[in-house]
């Protein structure tokens, strides 16, 4: 064999014994194996995703009026009858559309979000129902709802009233009915199976509009953070399974915390196999 050839394979032969030697278990100065943990931190997750929601019907006709009580004051506390007068939307209906399929989809159909001081919604397919209102100030937010519980967002298809319930109650809360107001929607409670893969991020924003350089809706899932510019239902994917910790915050141009008693609500769900 000539020198040149015989130095090229030996050079060959050193560096296949380096890349075997680096596939090979680590060994401690005194020839034992080495175990290499792996922390858990450093493992690959889904990565959380917000996308904006499309293909639902609009329904720009829809509105929503609150004929009883008919006006701020309510005498009593306790059982409340609430009368809603419904036009161009039909309670109880499934909403047309893919979405029903894509998203968590009640069986009752479609339905109204009634939010007391932005706490959870409770759902009603019916137009008059009964409600335990305690005594106090409260901000009441009533609203169109599709089945798979987006909201309808027209100007008509939502009622925001200040109720006074009981004699001589004070506004604790500070409520400015005209103020840039945030209330929360969706996602709410518990999900499993199918319903895990894609959760609606619904709100509905009051007395102002979103836009690149006005108003934003900052969304932190977990340690994930997004913006949001534009009024519009989103879609949260990658989420893992167990409790997931979702905060809104209504924010100002720049970038700076709107006052208000509700512009910044965090929820816990929780996501099951």
């Amino acid at each position: 064999m000539k020198p040149r050839t015989f130095s090229l394979y030996v050079t060959m032969i050193a560096v296949l014994a380096m890349a075997i030697a680096c596939k090979q278990t680590k060994e401690d100065t005194k020839g034992q194996e080495t175990e290499i943990e792996i922390d858990p931190s450093e493992t690959v997750r889904e990565k959380i995703t917000l996308e904006k929601l499309q293909y639902s019907p609009v329904y720009a006709d829809a509105a929503l009026v609150l004929e009883n009580p008919s006006g701020d004051e309510i005498a009593s506390t306790g059982e409340t009858d609430f009368n809603f007068n419904v036009e161009n939307y039909e309670l109880g209906a499934q909403t047309d559309g893919p979405n029903a399929e894509l998203l968590a989809n009640s069986g009752q159909g479609q339905h109204i979000h009634f939010i007391l001081n932005n706490e959870p919604y409770s759902a009603h397919y019916e137009s008059t129902f009964s409600k335990e209102i305690p005594s106090g100030v409260h901000h009441l937010v009533a609203f169109l709802s599709r089945s798979y519980h987006e909201s309808v967002k027209n100007e008509n298809s939502v009622v925001v009233r200040k109720l006074k319930v009981g004699e001589n109650v004070t506004d604790t809360r500070g409520l400015d009915m005209d103020a840039p107001t945030l209330i929360y929607s969706r996602p709410k409670g518990e999900y499993s199976g199918k319903d895990t893969e894609n959760l609606l991020l619904d709100f509905f924003v009051i007395n102002t509009t979103l836009s690149e350089d006005g108003h934003k809706v900052r969304v932190t899932v977990n340690d994930d953070q997004f913006m949001i510019t534009e009024w519009a239902p989103h879609i949260l994917k990658g989420l893992p399974m167990g409790e997931v910790t979702i905060q809104l915050e209504l924010l100002d141009a720049g970038g700076n915390p709107v006052p208000g008693p509700f512009n910044n609500v965090t929820r816990v769900v929780n996501l099951k196999e």
